[in-house]
């Protein structure tokens, strides 16, 4: 039995005899990575193969690789030179480095291949079938024994198979195989058969098939045979692609008529101690590709996970099942839709969701089916899972057929986060970033900086999968209303490596509530998109429902004015390419209601907002959508097994801001735009299935008045999703809202600053990158601002000063900094000790002590002492009283981040 691939009893107990600590079984030391999952996603440097690698086996810290293939070479930027290894090559189970065992499996005519490699219980025999005539020139007849410590043939071995054997088994007295075989040593044997271990003697063992045999396994207990391939049926039994056999005779112990669909086999098969586990690939339409697990017990199924996508290999170690396949499909089982290849998962053994490890490689040379076989090998009693295939990288950087991945020393950092932030109303500021992706680290801990400080502000943990990275979000209660405020966001895994810092989200908290988007989240709304983001590809959900969003082909963004007042802007959609899609699979309850604005000249139609099953490409489940005609009108529609639809009699394709409102619930189908209602439908159900909600492009055959084009030309605004109906007055609201006057908020950087030293009386600092404040001995710094006026009918609600202080060593101070203004004449070029202008007496602002530690501190100022400035040159100084001096950057710093800085928010009087 294949202990090497399977048992991890079986390597516990090599390593306890060798004198190891830990055995495979148990934890190995400092994984870091998220359990129950046991290795890391970084991959090892490891010699590669030219050609495939088909089948792997352990011993002794040597990893044994059989395929067909001629040479092996180093990993890229490896040392070494490229040597022969005709189908067989043995590896250090931990560097990956070649070993000295040399083995060349040959065939007269044709090509020759190994297929399967397996070791004895007790790890002295390594089983090799395949399609070969000789090893190192010794004939044999697809099947041969390895003594490991000698390297050597087994000459007493000596079964004749005569035609390819893909599987093999091991037992302490017998091997059995499977494969392409109708006889073994002249006596009919249809494609399983058991021969002695000693001796390769054909046994009585008789379980004949009528297709080829891709799968041997014995069970634990050694009682029965587990046999898997392309076969309908064994000993004449009706049985597809899977059955257990008695371990003796090959009587049938349990069949499995209808179990597994007929254009689907089965390639691999390996236990645990209390289940098996089916790796399953099919053909055509309506297969089964997945992994089906079996309990020992009775041999009935525990669970079956119906990804699409040919698996290849099945590996169970420490209650996780690892499997080797190309997954791009995984809906059925509540995970991601139809599109990019995944090719290593992991699962539990017990249940099929997936866990948070997913090192990937390509498709390919060959087939074109990624890796095929994996082992776990262990060397200094760490543990390595070792996976063989076609593939010709691994994630992304070159790498064929062979790779390896350890227990320990997980190296890999998470993605950067991509964050924004967001005020509402006075006093709150939301901070949101799409969840990072680690391979090997599902959850994750964010941590959040304000204005540059180095201790975080705020600290989140979430959970993220490569199919599934949620907004997470954190709310800083402590901002000042008028203020600015950047922040940042790193993420960290169990192993403490930290990502990249994201780019900096910036905002200013506002005076009072902003009204439109105030009253949207008030109303329920539990996704809302409002588009301000001013990079790819991350679209926040300004609603509490965390519910992102992610732009697909690069819509253009920020674009200006946005449908609602104030800064708020819209995105772009080109009609061809460009959408928006969700990032949580949901379904849609009974109840809901979709708004969102939209602006276009389009004589093509196009798809505005709708719910569909796919992200990427167009959904074949398709319905609770809105779309234009070509020629401009709106199309609100469920499908209730027919298309049932509320379409507007005007046309709305004139370059102007519309609101379009569509409601279900108990009352049935509403349609509103620019706030009146437009139709109504006594319709209450639509079609129930998960999936995603998109913008501006999804299918939309069968529907009536299809336009010329699915994809939407034109721009898109405040997107919402409610779980409930809105009322005709919650509509007209909202539609009113979006032309209130809204705050607007100027920011202005310092024209010139400059600071006067008492320690250097003559001496001008015009140029420095630094400012400075203190009392004795004195340094005082000073600021000009030239201010705008008052945008009309508006008035100063706030003024904020921000600054930031240096790096240098205790650059802070524990001392109260005021902010006064200038009242005499200076220059930054002219101004010194000696000719410092004069001040006013009363402080507009102060800063009550700066700790050390670079970063933007603001403070308020009087905000009619700058009202009364506006329009004209303004000049602030910083002084003090105390003795502990305060660094600051100055304008001229490329590390100021803006500042000194002036931020001034105006609205409706």
């Amino acid at each position: 039995m294949r202990r090497s691939r399977g048992l991890a009893s079986a390597l516990a107990l090599s390593l306890a005899g060798s004198g190891a600590a830990v055995g495979l079984g148990l934890v190995p030391r400092a994984a870091a990575v998220t359990p129950p999952v046991a290795f890391t996603a970084d991959p090892l440097p490891t010699w590669q193969p030219n050609g495939v690698v088909w089948a792997l086996a352990e011993a002794g810290g040597t990893v044994f690789a059989g395929g067909t293939f001629s040479t092996v070479r180093p990993p890229a930027g490896g040392g070494g030179a490229e040597r022969s290894a005709v189908n067989f090559a043995a590896f250090d189970a931990a560097t990956g480095a070649p070993g000295s065992c040399e083995l060349s499996f040959t065939i007269g005519s044709g090509t020759a291949t190994v297929r399967a490699l397996t070791l004895s219980p007790d790890k002295k025999t390594l089983y090799a079938g395949g399609y070969f005539g000789a090893v190192n020139g010794t004939p044999v007849s697809s099947m041969a024994a390895i003594d490991v410590a000698t390297c050597t043939v087994n000459q007493s071995f000596r079964p004749a198979f005569a035609a390819t054997v893909r599987a093999i088994a091991v037992t302490d007295d017998t091997v059995y195989a499977g494969g392409d075989f109708l006889t073994v040593a002249g006596q009919p044997r249809q494609r399983f058969a058991a021969v002695g271990a000693a001796d390769g003697a054909l046994r009585p063992f008789r379980a004949d098939a009528d297709d080829p045999g891709r799968a041997v396994e014995v069970t634990p207990d050694g009682r029965n045979v587990l046999l898997g391939g392309d076969f309908f049926t064994v000993n004449g039994m009706n049985t597809h692609a899977l059955a257990v056999v008695d371990a003796t005779s090959g009587a049938l112990a349990k069949t499995y008529p209808g179990f597994i669909e007929t254009n689907s086999v089965v390639k691999d098969i390996a236990t645990d101690a209390t289940g098996f586990y089916t790796a399953n690939e099919g053909t055509g339409g309506g297969v089964f590709d997945g992994r089906i697990a079996l309990n020992l017990s009775d041999f009935n199924q525990r669970w079956r996970d119906t990804c699409l996508g040919a698996t290849q290999a099945v590996l169970p170690y420490r209650g996780v099942l690892y499997s080797a396949s190309h997954a791009h499909d995984c809906s059925s089982v509540g995970e991601y839709p139809d599109g990019q290849r995944h090719h290593l998962l992991a699962q539990p053994t017990t249940s099929v969701g997936k866990l948070g490890w997913a090192p990937d490689t390509n498709d390919g040379i060959g087939e074109g089916i990624g890796p095929r076989v994996m082992t776990v090998g262990a060397k200094a009693a760490t543990p390595y899972l070792w996976v063989g295939g076609e593939f010709t990288t691994v994630n992304g950087a070159a790498q064929q057929s062979l790779t390896h991945f350890s227990s320990t020393d997980d190296t890999g950092a998470p993605t950067t986060p991509v964050a924004s932030a967001a005020a509402f109303r006075p006093g709150e500021v939301q901070v949101r970033w799409r969840t990072s992706l680690d391979l090997d680290d599902s959850a994750l801990t964010y941590r959040i900086y304000r204005n540059g400080a180095a201790t975080p502000i705020g600290t989140v943990t979430a959970d993220s999968l490569f199919f599934k990275r949620p907004q997470a979000s954190w709310t800083d209660t402590t901002a000042q209303a008028g203020q600015s405020y950047a922040y940042r966001v790193t993420a960290t895994d169990a192993a403490g490596n930290v990502s990249a810092p994201s780019g900096t989200a910036s905002v200013t908290v506002p005076t009072s509530a902003d009204a439109y988007p105030s009253q949207v989240r008030a109303d329920g709304a539990q996704l809302y998109w409002r588009y301000d983001e001013s990079s790819l590809p991350y679209v926040a959900d300004s609603s509490d429902g965390n519910q992102a969003g992610v732009h697909q082909n690069a819509p253009a963004l920020r674009q200006s004015p946005g449908a609602v007042g104030g800064a708020s802007t819209a995105i772009g959609f080109n009609g061809t390419n460009a959408h928006v899609y969700g990032d949580r699979r949901q379904s849609v309850g009974s109840t809901y209601s979709i708004e969102t604005w939209f602006r276009t000249g389009t004589t093509q139609g196009g798809k505005l907002v709708g719910f569909g099953n796919q992200q990427i490409n167009g959904s074949s489940q398709y319905d609770k959508h809105v779309y234009m005609t070509d020629d401009g009108r709106l199309v609100y529609g469920v499908y209730t097994g027919a298309t049932r639809t509320i379409t507007t009699a005007a046309s709305y394709n004139d370059d102007k801001w519309h609101h379009v409102v569509a409601t279900q619930g108990p009352g049935g189908m509403t349609l509103y735009v620019d706030g009146a209602q437009k139709g109504t439908l006594n319709v209450t159900t639509h079609e129930n299935f998960t999936g995603y909600w998109r913008v501006g492009f999804d299918g939309l055959g069968g529907w009536p008045d299809r336009p010329t084009s699915e994809h939407f030309a034109g721009l898109i605004d405040e997107t919402a999703v409610y779980p409930g109906v809105l009322s005709a007055a919650q509509v007209q609201n909202h539609y009113a809202l979006a032309s209130a006057p809204a705050d607007t908020v100027v920011q202005v950087t310092a024209s010139e600053d400059t600071y006067a030293n008492a320690g250097a009386p003559d001496g001008n600092y015009g140029t420095s990158g630094s400012l400075a404040v203190r009392g004795t001995s004195l340094y005082a710094s000073y600021l000009r601002f030239g201010l705008p006026a008052a945008p009309a009918g508006t008035v100063l609600k706030s003024a904020a000063l921000s600054v930031k202080t240096s790096t240098m060593a205790g650059a802070g101070t524990t001392d109260t900094v005021s902010v006064v203004p200038v009242t005499g004449a200076w220059s930054e070029a002219g101004t010194t000790y000696n000719n410092r202008p004069g001040l006013g007496a009363t402080a507009l602002g102060a800063f009550p002590g700066v700790p050390d530690g670079s970063a933007v501190h603001t403070a308020g100022l009087d905000t009619a002492a700058v009202a009364g400035a506006l329009g004209g040159s303004y000049g602030l100084a910083l002084t003090s009283a105390g003795t502990d001096a305060l660094w600051l950057w100055s304008s001229e710093a490329a590390a100021n981040e803006g500042t000194p800085r002036l931020t001034l928010t105006f609205g409706a009087p």
